[in-house]
């Protein structure tokens, strides 16, 4: 089980790498779906088979044929493709690299602070979604709403 771990850890950031590379639009998109399943068997993994199942089903599912929509209907071709091609040049990651590496160290010296438990623990659909409906409706309604919004944007920016 470590191994299949580690596989699908270096399948999640491999495939994340090609999504940042890559200049076609419709195969990021495949690389992104690519990623998302690799998270979802790191969630199996470790025990989560809930999140792993919402992972798979909701993102990579539903969420992807949405983007997947919105890009068939913004209709992007051959000058978006050279566009994006012209902003991959050396210059333009110096600073995201910059930032990142800082994030990075921020997140390796708050992580050493720490003593964690890694032990898994099994946690019920029933707590899951009595956490979603009790304590933290307002933060899925405003993501809800927030989704619709993007979405509705989409439309009318491909409305012509």
């Amino acid at each position: 089980m470590i191994l299949l771990f580690y596989i699908a850890g270096a399948v999640a950031i491999i495939s994340t790498v090609c999504v940042i590379l890559q200049s076609n639009i419709t195969h990021a998109l495949i690389y992104l779906i690519l990623s998302l399943l690799a998270v979802a068997v790191v969630f199996y993994v470790l025990g989560a088979t809930f999140a792993a199942v919402l992972e798979a089903i909701v993102y990579a599912g539903a969420i992807m044929v949405l983007f997947l929509f919105v890009i068939m209907m913004l209709n992007l071709g051959k000058r978006s493709e050279d566009q994006e091609r012209s902003w991959s040049g050396v210059k333009v990651w110096v600073a995201p690299s910059v930032m990142a590496a800082i994030l990075l160290a921020q997140l390796l010296n708050v992580l050493s602070q720490y003593e964690y438990d890694l032990i898994p623990k099994e946690v019920s659909v029933l707590e899951v979604s009595a956490l979603l409906f009790g304590p933290y409706v307002l933060a899925v309604e405003l993501a809800s709403i927030l989704l619709l919004a993007g979405l509705v944007s989409a439309y009318h920016l491909a409305k012509k």
